[in-house]
């Protein structure tokens, strides 16, 4: 075959092919067109028109009080129908409404408008996104007024998309504690852990897929209307919660700290009625990256040491009278050194001493002796009283409790010394606090609580009780002698910095070294906890902070102050917890000798000489004198134990010695009778404490 007509061949059979696909193309589009049109024209439409969720209203988060501190205010998208208006409307309005859009979004010229609109219309756009913004409520309104729009969807074709936004009317307070959901139902706070309740039952309507892959609703009469969300009700006290933050933040930022950490506790209920975790950031401001409070594990260092004095009092003879030699505050344990605060240690001290001052040699060594040669006793008291397991919070992510075990393979000899003031174990500073809300509580152990009730309006759906983990953490016995050494602290113990005429406190410090890989360093984690006031006990709270700067790193002088400020202030607002004052006494001049008050024997004897009517409604020592006719009925002037004596009208002999006995320092002013004292009758009395009195 010669070269041309093989050639020839190849272009008859290149040619057959080509006629070959070319027919089975044709037969394909017939048998679509007329066989398989039904069916893709079916598929056709479920890609356009889709079923799609509408959401729901999100509830309402509340404080205690019924202040909002979340809800969700509803937003508007604004489209357009194109295809809706009359030629004569569309014609009308088209050049004001254009204007209008330009001022209002400003995205684009009124040109610009003016071409995409009609546009739109020519090509029988049924939705167009007129700007990305979306517009309040009060916008809307306004839009609703203008050319074209003013004719409404259905006449106009103007469509406002519905878009609820959260909002928090007290910005950024409490707010990891509040929390959030974002768009893959993740998150963290009351707002996830509470998101069945919140979140409601999503609607359903038609939609139809558009160009540029936007979706726009068909209201066609099959919508599925949305379910609200529940209200949350919450423990917190907005103001308390305002107090708390603004006097942590105040320290942070003085101490320069990485985080710190403080949560408040009604000590009854077991209610949070503060919560605030503050980081700090790149550029040195604070604010809620983390619940640490919640989940947020740490060595507690010495506020640990309730947990091990409650050990050894219930598990062995120990007394707080029994003394220990603590040398020069360092002690080898196993080639490893176990050392005290103080410089040149505390010497030979009392168990209630080494507990009030903070030893750590004390505490070490005391659980060496009683449990080196069986230690699960004193591993199985934490698990007794509840410190090995997680609370079960209503909030989600809270931190797992890391107790060690003598079976564990990290086990060594210095572990149980270790952990008798806080070292080798981890705990949330919320777990903290309810081993101290318990010791306040009589020794029951409550599940701290941030949710009161789930309603609708104003009907209850769930409401949440205090639930008890632990009757009774250790015996009543035992309950005495830890709320002694509580007070001690604060009265003569590292906490002394925050004692105070008006209110007793009892709490623990801690400082702990700050561990980074593997090694402890100089960094330190700074606590307190505790309760007030401590006769009897209304509120509980810890305080954290991590590595302050400077030379103040100890849980005295960096977290007791703070503690100490939401404790006044709480003690400013709360008249429950302020002492009765005494009726003023008013005598009637010019009757009597000038007998006010004094020692009853004294006036009786008096009064007798002097022939002067008297009678006793008391055999009390101090009494204070009432004019019934014409005579005097001696009353008793009440003296009691720890509180400010009242001392107006009496002699200076008297006076100095029941002040005096009560272990005030006294300051005389002029002669005669007292007739003022500058610190008043009823309030608590801090030994050694000074007070002035005036006589006329």
């Amino acid at each position: 075959m010669n070269i041309k007509k093989s050639i020839l061949l190849r272009v008859r059979i290149a040619f057959l092919l080509v006629f070959v696909f070319a027919a089975a193309v044709a037969v394909k589009v017939g048998r679509i067109q007329f066989f398989e049109g039904d069916k893709w024209k079916e598929l056709s439409n479920q890609m356009s028109f889709q079923y799609r969720p509408v959401k729901a209203t999100r509830g309402n988060i509340y404080s205690d009080n019924g202040s909002l501190l979340a809800t969700s205010l509803p937003f508007y998208k604004v489209a357009f129908d194109a295809t809706i208006a009359s030629d004569e409307l569309f014609v009308a309005g088209l050049d004001s409404l254009s204007l209008k859009l330009s001022k209002f979004f400003g995205s684009k010229s009124a040109e610009a408008y003016k071409r995409e609109l009609r546009n739109a219309r020519e090509a029988n756009r049924q939705y167009t996104v007129l700007s990305n913004r979306t517009i309040g409520y009060q916008e809307k309104k306004m839009l609703e007024e203008w050319p074209i729009f003013r004719a409404g969807r259905l006449k106009g074709g103007v469509i406002f998309e519905k878009v609820d936004k959260r909002f928090r009317p007290f910005s950024n307070l409490s707010l990891r504690t509040i929390g959030f959901v974002n768009e893959n139902d993740r998150g963290a706070g009351l707002e996830y852990s509470f998101n069945n309740e919140l979140a409601g039952t999503d609607g359903e309507a038609l939609y139809q897929r558009i160009a540029g892959g936007s979706w726009k609703p068909v209201f066609d009469g099959t919508e599925i209307k949305s379910e609200e969300g529940y209200d949350i009700e919450t423990t917190i006290d907005i103001n308390l919660q305002d107090v708390s933050e603004t006097a942590l933040l105040r320290a942070l930022d003085y101490h320069e700290a990485d985080y710190g950490v403080v949560a408040v506790m009604e000590v009854k209920t077991g209610e949070i009625k503060a919560i605030a975790n503050l980081s700090r950031n790149s550029k040195g401001y604070y604010y809620e990256r983390y619940n640490y409070a919640v989940g947020g594990l740490r060595e507690p260092g010495s506020t640990f040491k309730l947990a091990t004095m409650i050990a050894l009092l219930e598990n062995t003879n120990i007394k707080l009278e029994d003394t220990i030699n603590t040398g020069k505050g360092v002690q080898k344990f196993y080639k490893n050194t176990v050392r005290d605060h103080e410089e040149g240690g505390y010497g030979t001290i009392t168990v209630k001493e080494a507990f009030e001052l903070s030893s750590n040699v004390a505490m070490a060594k005391l659980v060496d002796k009683y449990f080196s040669k069986n230690p699960s006793v004193f591993v199985n008291e934490i698990d007794r009283i509840g410190l090995s397991q997680p609370l079960g919070l209503q909030i989600k992510g809270e931190g797992i409790p890391k107790i060690k075990r003598p079976t564990d393979k990290d086990w060594s000899g210095i572990t149980l010394p270790w952990m008798a003031y806080g070292y080798g174990l981890e705990l949330t500073p919320i777990q903290t606090l309810a081993l101290y809300n318990a010791v306040a509580n009589g020794g029951k152990m409550i599940r701290p609580i941030f949710v009161k009730e789930v309603k609708r309006a104003d009907k209850t759906i769930k409401e949440y009780e205090p639930v008890v983990l632990n009757d009774k953490i250790c015996s009543d016995e035992t309950l005495i002698k830890l709320r002694l050494m509580l007070e001690g602290v604060v009265e003569r113990g590292t906490a002394m910095n925050i004692k105070n005429d008006h209110y007793k406190i009892a709490g623990k410090t801690g400082t702990a070294q700050i561990l980074e890989n593997g090694r402890y360093t100089k960094k330190y984690i700074t606590s307190f906890a505790g309760y007030f006031p401590a006769d009897q006990p209304k509120y509980s709270a810890v305080v954290v902070i991590k590595n302050p700067k400077g030379w103040r790193q100890y849980g005295s002088n960096v977290a007791a102050p703070v503690f100490k400020e939401i404790a006044d202030n709480i003690y400013s607002r709360d008249v429950d917890m302020h002492e009765p004052l005494p009726e003023e006494f008013i005598a009637e001049a010019g009757i009597f000798p000038v007998i006010r008050s004094g020692n009853h024997r004294d006036l009786k004897l008096l009064c007798n000489e002097l022939g002067i009517s008297n009678h006793s409604a008391t055999e009390k020592d101090w009494v204070r004198t009432q004019v019934y006719g014409n005579s005097l009925k001696w009353q008793e002037n009440k003296m009691a134990e720890n509180l400010v004596p009242d001392v107006n009208g009496m002699t200076l002999r008297d006076a100095l010695f029941v002040l005096e006995s009560n272990g005030l320092q006294v300051e005389v002013k002029g002669k005669g009778r007292v007739v003022r004292q500058s610190k008043l009758p009823g309030v608590r009395i801090s030994k050694g404490s000074r007070i002035v009195i005036e006589l006329s």
